[in-house]
């Protein structure tokens, strides 16, 4: 397994938040080093998505549904667009890197930082393909709901919560910190190539990718940094 946090060039704030992650991980004497990788930025968004054949699906306001999928695409707080295609093309291009070169990754935004030691390798021998580990509170919706109902389950790796209706997208907590492996790349790849691009927490979703689950103890939490995506 190959650690990468995602931080954006030139960015005081992200860069400023990748310290504090790498820190705590030596703080709880993690046994692996993180990786710095380069974001796409937002002048660079549309260069990716169109060198890679992506196109952006998700409204900008309102909603619409999917009807391939049924679900019901509801509009993000974005002030500017380019950002949060930019924030998803961050992540599309690890999901890429897991899947051409076959190895599982942990993934981390540069605002997660680590509260408890993380051992990845009972999540790499489990069955699930993509595991969130990152404390829902104040980095997803419903938090308080999608918290007790995983603390209440005994398993240590389980399924995604139930949070909402079916119809709406539910994943990990806020795509902050998860571990994806090659076969859970793949998929999301082939969502992208069915659905179009969506923000990342959106499309990665149980719905429509299959194998998905979380930790029930929280190995990272948000440091509650300024949104570079939302702003």
């Amino acid at each position: 397994m190959i650690a990468v946090s995602i931080v954006i060039p030139h960015n005081q704030v992200s860069f400023d938040g990748y310290e504090t992650l790498t820190k705590s991980s030596e703080k709880v004497q993690n046994e692996f080093k993180i990786e710095k990788f380069d974001a796409v930025t937002p002048d660079l968004a549309d260069i990716v998505f169109k060198g890679n054949g992506i196109k952006w699906t998700y409204p900008w306001e309102g909603e619409a549904i999917d009807f391939a999928s049924g679900l019901i695409k509801r509009a993000y707080p974005t002030t500017y667009p380019k950002r949060r295609m930019a924030c998803f093309a961050s992540h599309y291009l690890l999901w890429y890197r897991s899947f051409k070169e076959d190895i599982p990754l942990l993934v981390l935004e540069h605002d997660s930082v680590f509260v408890h030691k993380f051992d990845p390798q009972p999540i790499i021998d489990s069955k699930y393909d993509i595991v969130g580990i990152n404390n829902p509170l104040m980095a997803t919706r419903r938090a308080k709901k999608f918290y007790d109902i995983v603390k209440e389950n005994k398993e240590d790796i389980q399924p995604v919560p139930s949070i909402d209706e079916w119809n709406v997208p539910q994943g990990l907590a806020g795509n902050s910190a998860y571990i994806i492996k090659p076969n859970g790349a793949k998929e999301l790849i082939a969502a992208v190539e069915k659905y179009g691009a969506w923000p990342n927490d959106a499309l990665m979703c149980k719905q429509l990718i299959p194998n998905m689950g979380v930790t029930r103890r929280f190995y990272t939490k948000v440091q509650g940094l300024p949104s570079t995506t939302t702003g």
